[in-house]
């Protein structure tokens, strides 16, 4: 499914670096270390009915990445939410809106890798558009397996979320030649990571069952399920998933922000069956829908 132009985002208003732009005005540095190597991390927000979900679940990690990266001169927890605030209220956004939160490393002195040519500290982005769910959550979505692994720690540690995703776009590449919704990555050793895009889940026998977070982003939305399966008394595990386990699932989905829970209806060809009569999808759709309003903070008014 190809997100298309929103004629309303022709004139939002874009944070960078502390000043708000119009949309056509909004530009960083070509010295800037997103520009010179990827240097930069991320979170995708999304705002429901005037509030932003999970909120401080995205800073925490942010904050993880930032320090795992090295980053200096980082905008406080305080800073970033007024930037945040001040970009919708500049909008006039409180519902239906997709937030890019990137942080990079800064502008450099002069070109190159090196971290101490950046001496001007790092800048932060927001740019909100209106938006709606990336994929069919109704008719849900076909992947194929990408022959591009998902990065193992000892390569690029897929806990840090950072800018550098030509490993995913290389994936993306191959579903859309293939015509195909996303890839599907594996790790390593063959075993099921995740999409090029989202987290994955498969149900067998009424039990949840996800990849281990070893090659894979540990999502935001991925953590809520197995949060949201201990308090249905659903059975949710972690392990090594096969190829041939999923494609004999009897319900599997990807979960992210950007897509909420979406299911997958076909994977290499393989149809997804229910065979058990499973409903997992449905009632976790049901309960992740009651949670928005209790983990979103409000916009200030």
């Amino acid at each position: 499914m190809l997100q298309q132009y929103n004629p309303k985002n022709e004139n939002i208003i874009i944070h960078v670096g502390g000043k708000l732009y119009p949309r056509t005005e909004a530009k960083i540095s070509v010295f800037d270390s997103v520009v010179q190597g990827g240097d930069a991390i991320w979170e995708g927000l999304r705002v429901y009915h005037g509030g932003i979900f999970c909120l401080d679940r995205h800073l925490d990690r942010l904050y993880e990445s930032a320090k795992a990266l090295l980053f200096t001169d980082v905008p406080n927890r305080a800073q970033i939410k007024k930037a945040i605030f001040d970009t919708l209220k500049a909008n006039n956004m409180g519902d239906g809106v997709h937030i890019r939160l990137t942080l990079t490393r800064g502008e450099k002195i002069t070109s190159g890798m090196d971290p101490r040519l950046n001496q001007k500290g790092s800048c932060l982005i927001v740019l909100p558009e209106w938006k709606p769910l990336v994929y069919d959550n109704e008719n849900g979505i076909k992947l194929i397996t990408s022959a591009i692994r998902r990065n193992a720690p000892e390569f690029l540690d897929s806990k840090i979320h950072h800018n550098n995703l030509l490993n995913n776009i290389l994936a993306k590449i191959q579903a859309n030649q293939a015509h195909a919704d996303a890839a599907l990555m594996l790790d390593k050793n063959g075993f099921i990571s995740e999409t090029n895009d989202a987290n994955i889940f498969m149900v067998k026998n009424h039990h949840l069952i996800t990849p281990f977070a070893d090659a894979c982003l540990h999502g935001i939305t991925r953590g809520l399920m197995l949060e949201l399966a201990a308090e249905m008394k659903i059975i949710s595990y972690e392990k090594n998933i096969s190829l041939t386990e999923i494609y004999n699932a009897d319900e599997v989905f990807c979960t992210g922000t950007m897509g909420e829970l979406t299911p997958v209806k076909e994977i290499d060809g393989r149809v997804i069956e229910t065979k058990s009569e499973s409903k997992l999808i449905k009632k976790l759709s049901e309960a992740f829908v009651e949670k928005i309003k209790l983990l979103s903070e409000k916009i200030p008014s």
